[in-house]
């Protein structure tokens, strides 16, 4: 958990949607359009950001792409160590051959995405997988790099970068806490604390 007041709010409703925005630019850029791709986020909040995408490549495109949400709690390497809350993973297409970007909202340490690379390799064998984030903050303990960053925010080991979300908090911003004695880094309960 952390403190009940953040110590920084580094971005607010505007500039994610202005994040958003430029994300989805930038996709459709470097992918020369929507053919084959698929938009597959990553469950908390990565899913609720990738529905976000598929929106605006639909208002930019007027093509809905295929949307998937991933569950990696079984994929953690740290699972044996606490009692993850599982979700649906939903991937209602074939990936073999897609062009994949995996959506996450904070890239940490890295561990999340490789989670999430595996569980898309075993669905299939994709064409390509890219990475978008919303928020890079650094830190990261594999050799993985986001194709499509939002913001970097550089952050020390001992502050919570979290993103909110409107749909399931009441709010939209990304906060900087300091980490409460005892608690962990991560990402915040659906529905806030």
């Amino acid at each position: 958990m952390s403190t009940s007041s953040p110590k920084a709010v580094i971005m607010d409703e505007a500039a994610v949607s202005r994040a958003m925005t430029r994300i989805a630019h930038e996709i459709l850029e470097r992918n020369e359009g929507c053919d084959n791709l698929a938009i597959v986020g990553i469950v908390t909040r990565g899913d609720l950001l990738a529905q976000e995408l598929v929106d605006r490549i639909k208002e930019i495109e007027g093509v809905d792409v295929p949307l998937g949400r991933l569950d990696i709690s079984f994929y953690r390497d740290d699972f044996q160590t606490f009692s993850p809350e599982v979700h649906a993973t939903d991937i209602p297409f074939d990936v073999d051959g897609k062009r994949i970007v995996l959506v996450d909202d904070i890239l940490y340490t890295g561990r999340t995405i490789r989670c999430a690379l595996d569980a898309v390799m075993d669905l299939g064998r994709p064409a390509r997988i890219e990475l978008a984030v919303l928020v890079d903050r650094g830190h990261r303990e594999l050799p993985i790099c986001p194709d499509f960053v939002g913001k970097n925010v550089p952050s020390s080991h001992e502050e919570n970068v979290r993103l909110y979300l409107k749909e399931v908090d009441g709010r939209t911003s990304v906060e900087i806490f300091d980490i409460a004695p005892g608690s962990h880094v991560g990402s915040a309960p659906l529905g806030g604390e």
